[in-house]
């Protein structure tokens, strides 16, 4: 089979790929033939090496100084190809999708996961190419909003940068739970943006709707406090997915600010949360936005389109058939 790795930290080419034999799953473990991967920002960081400031030596110091010693990808949809002996609960060939985490290896052909970790049965509701993006930015989205600012109906949420993966499940999530909506996107990605739910889209080059807003949450973080709290009202929660060190010690030693509350971190990617997020898209409130589609090939060039954060929707690679 064909597996992904990376040869050092550096720009798309410098990832590679090898010829490996196909794993045998040992006892408790599942076989999935992969047929489709996200490649997403996170997988772009991890090659490059360019994270949020503050945070590169701690990058490194986990995943390998000199290059990254993790491999590609961590998520996947695909089918069962083999059972390890006890397995129970999956059968060969049924659809699955799941992570593989931040230990990453899920860009290639096949893969070895427990049969109790995090992997699901694929709903007959969801493509191959959506299963490889459900869990990115709905895991994100869902945990942010739902469990640490605590959107309630009736809110006023403002998503800034609404159509990529993170900012096309808020918008989602957060119409879902009964918040008024607003966006901020590209032009070119505004009738996205109301498709999924927004009510009122402005450029985000031109700045944001006026607010309040009870509820803020930037994608990317070019907010910053400064910019959030004049659009706050009373008692809201700014939440900055993307966050540098300073802002993230800043959140954690005075989380609150004039009755206001700043919020960033990292969300949790385990079955529960997984299993919360495929509940919300059988209740209609989440579906992931499937952007440009590559064959495996062209990781590099998927790379390439994810380092520019400017991406609408979700991208993946395919396997061969």
């Amino acid at each position: 089979m064909k597996a992904a790795i990376y040869t050092a930290y550096g720009p798309p080419e410098t990832i590679g790929f090898v010829e490996c034999p196909i794993p045998a799953p040992a006892a408790g473990e599942v076989l999935v033939r992969v047929r489709a991967a996200p490649v997403t920002a996170g997988d772009a960081r991890l090659r490059s090496g360019r994270v949020p400031r503050g945070l590169g030596p701690m990058l490194r110091l986990a995943i390998g100084w000199r290059r990254p010693r993790v491999a590609p990808g961590w998520a996947f949809a695909g089918e069962v190809a083999g059972l390890g002996a006890g397995v129970t609960g999956f059968a060969t060939g049924q659809r699955v999708f799941g992570l593989t985490g931040f230990r990453g290896g899920s860009h290639r052909e096949f893969l070895v996961i427990r049969a109790d970790g995090p992997l699901l049965p694929l709903p007959e509701s969801l493509s191959p190419e959506e299963g490889a993006a459900f869990f990115f930015g709905g895991l994100t989205a869902a945990e942010f909003l739902i469990d640490k600012a605590r959107l309630a109906p009736g809110e006023r949420l403002l998503v800034c940068g609404a159509t990529g993966a993170v900012g096309g499940a808020a918008v989602q999530i957060g119409r879902h739970l009964g918040a008024q909506v607003s966006a901020t996107a590209s032009p070119a990605n505004h009738a996205l943006a109301r498709q999924l739910g927004a009510g009122e889209v402005t450029d985000y080059r031109a700045g944001t709707p006026p607010g309040p807003f009870d509820v803020i949450l930037d994608v990317m973080g070019r907010l910053g406090w400064p910019g959030a709290r004049p659009l706050l009202a009373p008692a809201g929660r700014y939440v900055q997915i993307t966050a540098d060190l300073w802002a993230m010690l800043g959140a954690a030693l005075r989380p609150r600010r004039q009755g206001r509350r700043i919020i960033t971190g990292t969300n949790k990617d385990d079955l529960a949360s997984m299993q919360r997020l495929v509940a919300l898209h059988q209740a209609g409130g989440y579906t992931p936005v499937v952007g440009q589609v590559l064959p495996f090939a062209h990781l590099a060039r998927a790379h390439q389109i994810a380092e520019s954060f400017h991406k609408p929707g979700n991208l993946v690679v395919v396997m061969p058939a």
